[in-house]
């Protein structure tokens, strides 16, 4: 809305007398005066700052294959292991050197802890001692492998399982997924090669 003010026309006349008895008349003078209003825009500009935030996993990192297989090491018990389909119950050890298969599986050092992630890896006697992993060669997919330690109870499921060379070290590789491996030698009372078996976390 804007207002108009206007001025009202007037009009102004002077009578001058003069020597001459002449009169000077000056015309009416009309003046209008006009305001127009100005419009002022305000413009509100908005800043939207997105930030990201990424989260790193820093994986396990596995010792190397120990030079000497019959080395003594410490004695550490980790917790339990379970395989119902091959009725495999036993404590679980930490270390693979002989000495500590000659007791139950050993978890590789170095290598994921049970529910956490990267690959939990844990190699086991066939024919020898507790003959634990005799019959590793029978598990299928879906079987379940129950770890049991002071973090809790975790359950993995066999996804596949390959006969492997003594040199493939591969299996103890880590990635962010949760995964467990399972190795033992092949054929059973032979060194010639490994069977490994491999299993996800279940959801």
């Amino acid at each position: 809305m804007f207002r108009r003010f206007v001025l009202a026309s007037f009009a102004v006349v002077v009578a001058t007398s003069c020597s001459g008895g002449d009169e000077a008349t000056v015309a009416p003078t009309s003046t209008t005066a006009s305001v127009t209003p100005s419009t002022t825009t305000t413009t509100t500009t908005t800043t939207t700052t997105t930030t990201t935030t990424s989260t790193t996993t820093t994986l396990p990192t596995p010792i190397a294959p120990p030079a000497d297989a019959n080395a003594a090491e410490p004695v550490i018990e980790l917790g339990k292991i379970s395989i119902p389909a091959i009725d495999v119950e036993m404590g679980l050890y930490e270390g693979i050197r002989l000495t500590t298969l000659d007791l139950g599986p050993g978890h590789w050092p170095g290598t994921a802890l049970p529910g956490s992630a990267g690959n939990v890896v844990v190699a086991g006697h066939r024919v020898s001692k507790h003959q634990v992993f005799l019959r590793i060669n029978e598990l299928e997919i879906g079987d379940e492998i129950i770890f049991e330690t002071d973090a809790g109870t975790f359950t993995y499921l066999v996804t596949d399982a390959q006969v492997i060379e003594p040199t493939d070290l591969w299996i103890i590789s880590q990635t962010p997924a949760f995964t467990a491996t399972l190795f033992a030698c092949h054929p059973p009372g032979s060194t010639a090669q490994r069977y490994a078996v491999f299993a996800e976390l279940a959801q």
